[in-house]
């Protein structure tokens, strides 16, 4: 038979106290002797009692939860903010609930309106909100939120980001400077992935091949996206990838048919995931600092619910170019990061 679960009743009766004084003691334990703190203490042990945290948030206007909504949780380039947001919003005495959208709008508003319902003391989204019906909800809900990962010159409210289109831009530059004649782009179909792809042949110019895969990125899909630009362009002599992972995936390609990185094939990626750093080659990638973001977004949600007015409700965090091994740099161990763009 399942057993009930205990109740502050069931703990002030195993400490002895009244029922105004165990919950005095879990609520305001300042006004409560120490020995009956103690007491409630080790009651609330023993018994296994865990507050009801909704109904202490009805009377105090505050749920401690701050809600995160992502694209997609195994993405790796979004793993440092949400340590980040998780690790800062802690120490505060908040906690993370997560929710993933699937790259799809509908679901991204499906999510969103349990998470206004939970009625949260913030709301985190990673990338803008994409339908206009979610982000009037948003605004009527009155809560604070942080769009991440991406800017936009009229948020919901608060934008932590950079901008896409000058990645690409920046690497489009980037790719003309080596004097590389032939080369194309393997990115994913979501709308960031093909912002910093406009970027890139936008400022390279001429025709450039694409591959488009679905996210979330993986190794094989780079794998076979390689294997596509191939077929279109057999002289390729170097490829621009919208993540480090399908950046991986070309290395990895191109390995298995033979091809020397970046000797005979120059490849970039995008995010400087952990892993970019470590592969053979190591990855020319773009740097954007995620754990700086998930520390940013905490703080402007903590400073609204501390009722302080924000300077900025706009913030560019930039990016870095870094070149390592696999377009011709150093090692991962030498490279320099390269200048900065904001």
């Amino acid at each position: 038979m399942k057993q009930k679960p205990a109740t502050l009743r069931d703990v002030a009766q195993a400490a002895g106290v009244s029922l105004i004084t165990a919950s005095r003691a879990l609520s305001n334990p300042d006004i409560v002797s120490a020995k009956a703190r103690e007491r409630v203490r080790q009651a609330v042990e023993a018994t296994g009692y865990i507050p009801n945290m909704l109904a202490g948030g009805l009377k105090s206007k505050r749920s401690l939860t701050v809600a995160g909504v992502f694209p997609a949780l195994a993405v790796t380039e979004f793993l440092p903010i949400m340590q980040a947001l998780s690790s800062d919003l802690a120490r505060e005495g908040y906690q993370l609930l997560l929710g993933e959208t699937g790259y799809d709008p509908a679901r991204e508003a499906a999510v969103l309106d349990t998470m206004i319902g939970r009625q949260p003391d913030g709301i985190v989204v990673v990338g803008l909100v994409q339908t206009q019906r979610a982000r009037d909800r948003l605004r009527r809900s009155g809560l604070p939120v942080v769009e991440l990962w991406e800017l936009s010159d009229r948020p919901v409210d608060m934008s932590v980001g950079f901008s896409h289109l000058k990645v690409g831009s920046t690497l489009g530059g980037y790719f003309l400077s080596k004097g590389w004649k032939h080369v194309g782009a393997v990115t994913g179909a979501d709308p960031r992935a093909r912002l910093r792809t406009e970027g890139f042949r936008t400022t390279y110019g001429g025709d450039v091949p694409i591959a488009v895969v679905q996210p979330p990125s993986n190794l094989e899909r780079g794998r076979r996206a390689l294997a596509e630009l191939l077929e279109k362009s057999p002289k390729l002599q170097a490829v621009c990838c919208t993540s480090d992972m399908l950046a991986n995936g070309v290395l990895t390609e191109a390995r298995a048919r033979g091809l020397r990185v970046p000797q005979d094939l120059a490849v970039c990626g995008f995010g400087n995931t952990d892993f970019s750093a470590y592969t053979v080659p190591s990855i020319t990638t773009v740097h954007v600092d995620g754990s700086g973001m998930g520390r940013l977004a905490a703080q402007l949600i903590m400073d609204r619910c501390r009722g302080k007015v924000q300077a900025q409700s706009i913030i560019d965090v930039g990016f870095r170019l870094i070149e390592r091994e696999s377009t011709g740099g150093q090692s991962a161990a030498d490279a320099p990061l390269g200048p900065e763009y904001r």
